[in-house]
């Protein structure tokens, strides 16, 4: 019988068999090129124009013959020198044409494995495989996969990060899911109506080009003026319609699962244990239905949203199941700052509020957009007191929670003497808090 130890020298040795990606990756890649050339005739458009112009028929079209084959060669050799392999400790991606890149990603690192796939690729069958690591900004990725080795990928890093054995990690398989929510089409297309930003935006863009050309009467500034703001409408209105449409939440052992996109389709993992913030957000126009919008901050991870648009105790259903064993205080149970803090911020200071159980620091503010931060007290890691020179007048002050996603919860206007006992309060709350969390671990082996 051979010991642990001689096993695991027997598998370090054992060779690591390397993979490549799908074979439709060098279309994708051969686009390189032509996007060059592309990018300097948008950032120099008369010098591009002066240079078409001198261009014969014959020149032109044997500027194409070089180019095309060109962008072929790059997109095929990309492709051909791009290797993944998955170790029993790590997963390793090497790439680079001239110059060589191996990424070394450690498998009990990893925190989510997403799934995004845009309307061609949904088209081509393939897709793109995003990891979040912990302690990097930028998402390591494989595009693309096959759509069915894509998910067998996914299912088995995620089985190798919750600490299953490499021999049976491809056994586990992708893990059951248990839906919780799922937005209708009809609500999400009501809630973007209801949304003041989509109002200004759209407004900003019908206003602003016919002013600027009465004052300007010139071309290049309208159109330099009006397409972004366009852009910026499209993207509040028919572009958050595109990207929410279909919003699905989902319960699995290995986080929750949120599925959406008309066009381009993402599938991403919200893992346990992370989530640093959960902010419910309620727009003036939204009230009236009961809806509201759950936001996150989740260290390490591009995740923001949770649910677009829900009932309120739909929506806190969802976020406990976040945040477990965190009921969210109802809004006659915030404290509001104290009439003097008025001096400070007129009319606005009403929209403040402050609550502390013993799960979670909640403060609220904001008065037409209603915006409930709620912070876990393991997961807050400084907390600081604030006093301005006008609030050291009126004796008021304000306490600030840190998170581990390098983002602040502030509960402003609070009473001096009440903020420094918060302060203290807080501190001590994070420390037991800290002690008695769950581990952040995914599904048990």
């Amino acid at each position: 019988m051979t010991t642990p130890g001689v096993d695991d020298a027997v598998r370090a040795k054992e060779p690591v068999t390397e993979r490549r990606l799908h074979p439709v990756t060098p279309l994708r890649r051969a686009w390189a090129p032509v996007a060059v050339v592309i990018g300097w005739a948008v950032h120099d458009p008369d010098q591009a124009q002066q240079q078409l112009t001198r261009l014969t028929t014959t020149t032109l079209l044997v500027a194409l013959a070089v180019l095309v084959p060109a962008a072929a060669l790059y997109g095929f050799l990309t492709w051909w020198f791009t290797h993944f392999a998955v170790t029993d400790t790590e997963l390793r991606i090497r790439t680079g044409l001239l110059f060589r890149r191996t990424a070394h990603i450690r498998l009990e690192r990893i925190q989510a494995v997403d799934i995004t796939q845009p309307l061609l690729a949904r088209v081509a069958g393939v897709a793109k495989l995003k990891l979040d690591v912990v302690g990097t900004d930028k998402k390591d990725e494989l595009s693309f996969l096959g759509e069915r080795e894509a998910r067998a990928l996914r299912a088995e890093l995620l089985a190798r990060a919750a600490g299953f054995a490499p021999e049976t990690a491809h056994e586990v398989g992708e893990a059951p899911v248990r839906e919780l929510l799922r937005t209708p089409p009809r609500d999400l297309a009501i809630s973007v109506v209801l949304t003041g930003a989509t109002w200004c935006s759209l407004a900003a863009a019908l206003v602003v080009p016919p002013v600027l050309w009465l004052a300007t009467h010139s071309v290049w500034t309208v159109l330099a003026t009006g397409v972004p703001l366009l852009g910026a409408a499209g993207a509040s209105s028919a572009g958050r319609f595109v990207g929410e449409y279909d919003w699905t939440v989902g319960e699995s052992p290995d986080g929750l699962r949120i599925d959406h996109g008309l066009l381009d389709r993402t599938h991403e993992t919200v893992p346990p244990g992370r989530v640093q913030t959960v902010r419910i957000v309620e727009p003036l126009l939204w009230r009236r239905r009961g809806w509201v919008r759950v936001e996150l901050d989740v260290a390490g991870s591009s995740n923001s949203v949770l649910v677009p648009v829900a009932p309120r105790a739909v929506a806190e259903a969802v976020v406990a199941r976040v945040l477990p064993g965190v009921t969210v205080p109802p809004a006659e149970a915030l404290a509001r700052p104290p009439r003097r803090a008025g001096r400070c911020i007129p009319v606005w200071w009403r929209g403040y509020g402050l609550a502390v159980t013993d799960s979670v620091f909640a403060a609220r503010h904001g008065l037409l957009r209603r915006s409930l931060a709620l912070v876990p007290h393991a997961k807050v890691q400084s907390v600081r007191l604030t006093q301005g020179p006008w609030e050291r007048l009126w004796r008021l002050a304000g306490v600030h929670v840190d998170t581990g996603a390098d983002k602040t919860v502030t509960a402003r206007l609070r009473d001096a003497q009440e903020a420094a006992e918060l302060l203290r309060g807080q501190a001590e709350r994070s420390r037991t808090g800290r002690r008695d969390a769950r581990p952040d671990r995914w599904m048990a082996p």
